[in-house]
């Protein structure tokens, strides 16, 4: 009896042990290296304070395919109405695959038309809500860029509105990891209409008609990664030659919200790449971030505020830094106060007057401002002419 029991333990033991080994997640306090990862390019985003978490190759711009289909959806979401009728032209009719199969002449309304474009990727689609929006591909694809440039992308460049291979005088379409979570940010986090694209991108199935009723369209939703970890919140996969396997996805656990960009990750027949580079991630972010208020030092500033060419004053300042962000165990946070020691007057209370600079792991994250704590004059002719002015009248 005892024997069987120590082999009941020992099978258990065994059977932990191999559990372990195989998981697709990443144990607490290890490291994601660059090769352990399919992908070109990789990066993981704190989607609340835009820092990264993780990097490969994060800078380097490559064709990002049907991932583009968020900015289509958020700009469309911005700049016109759900309920609004696009009427299908001979262009977008003959877009390749993957296609919803709209015909020319037909009318459909926008919101249908978005959600054939973030569940199912269809290309018609993209053409036919750039040109109801833009007026042209050509002009929404200028919109598309300098949306991107407000958002903070430095190394985007969009011809199309569906992600197909595509080059110009400029160059190519394509995008950085970097640049693309910065996008899913503004689109779950910052834009106006977040919450219009959280709810087409989280819908699993969508039925809808033309306009007339003539044809009945049913769409599935393709993110995948949707079901694979608990709390995704949005994601969109694309695939071009050019571009190979592509994702950008949300997930959101504990009021903590990661974002995911890959670029090339893989090529046939490795469509399922992406989701093992995804799940690697994020888990990575799970298990080693936490959400924790970083505070400076409240350091009190002295700046010599001169008045005249005879009298100045000190003028003292408080300076403090406060903000919640993901941070490991192993991040290092530092803090360097930028300041004049004189200046001259007038200073208006509430001027900037100096900076903060918030530096993580050696590399700057984020800028705060210091404020004029008083309001002080500049004791010039004009200053002391008023104030004989106002003594004698």
């Amino acid at each position: 009896m005892k024997w069987n029991k120590a082999l009941y333990i020992i099978s258990i033991l065994i059977l932990l042990i191999s559990s372990l080994c195989n998981s697709s997640y990443v144990l607490a306090d290890e490291e994601v290296s660059c090769n352990d990862l399919y992908a070109l390019s990789a990066v993981l985003m704190d989607a609340d304070s835009g820092r990264i978490l993780f990097d490969k190759n994060g800078n380097e711009k490559r064709a990002n395919a049907s991932t583009t289909k968020i900015m289509t959806c958020i700009l469309a979401l911005e700049c016109s109405e759900i309920t609004d009728i696009v009427k299908v032209s001979s262009y977008a009719s003959k877009m390749p695959d993957v296609q919803l199969g709209i015909c020319e002449g037909e009318e459909y309304y926008l919101g249908d038309l978005l959600h054939s474009l973030m569940l199912e990727s269809h290309n018609d689609s993209a053409v036919a809500i750039a040109e109801h929006v833009g007026g042209s591909v050509k002009e929404f694809a200028a919109m598309m860029n300098t949306k991107a440039k407000e958002i903070g992308c430095n190394n985007t460049y969009f011809i199309t509105p569906n992600g197909l291979d595509s080059s110009d005088d400029i160059g190519f379409h394509g995008t950085t990891a970097k640049d693309l979570a910065l996008i899913m940010k503004y689109c779950i986090k910052d834009s106006p209409k977040h919450d219009m694209f959280l709810d087409i991108t989280q819908t699993d199935s969508y039925v809808f008609s033309d306009v007339s009723r003539n044809r009945t369209f049913s769409c599935n939703n393709h993110n995948a990664f949707l079901n694979m970890m608990e709390g995704v919140l949005s994601g969109k996969t694309g695939f071009t030659c050019d571009a190979g396997y592509c994702y950008v996805g949300a997930l959101c656990r504990d009021g903590r919200t990661y974002i995911v960009a890959l670029l090339g990750c893989g090529w046939p027949n490795n469509k399922t790449y992406k989701w093992k580079d995804s799940k690697k991630l994020m888990s990575y972010g799970i298990d080693n971030y936490t959400s924790k208020r970083i505070v400076s030092k409240e350091a009190e500033i002295s700046i010599i505020i001169i008045k005249s060419h005879e009298n100045t004053c000190i003028m003292k300042c408080n300076a403090c830094y406060s903000k919640e962000i993901l941070l490991s165990n192993k991040d290092k946070v530092e803090y360097e106060y930028i300041y004049p020691k004189k200046l001259d007057a007038p200073i208006e209370k509430g001027a900037v007057v100096g900076y903060i600079n918030v530096y993580i792991n050696d590399e700057l994250f984020d800028i705060c401002n210091i404020y004029a704590s008083e309001t002080i004059i500049k004791e010039d002719f004009l200053y002391y002419l008023k104030k004989v002015a106002t003594e004698f009248f």
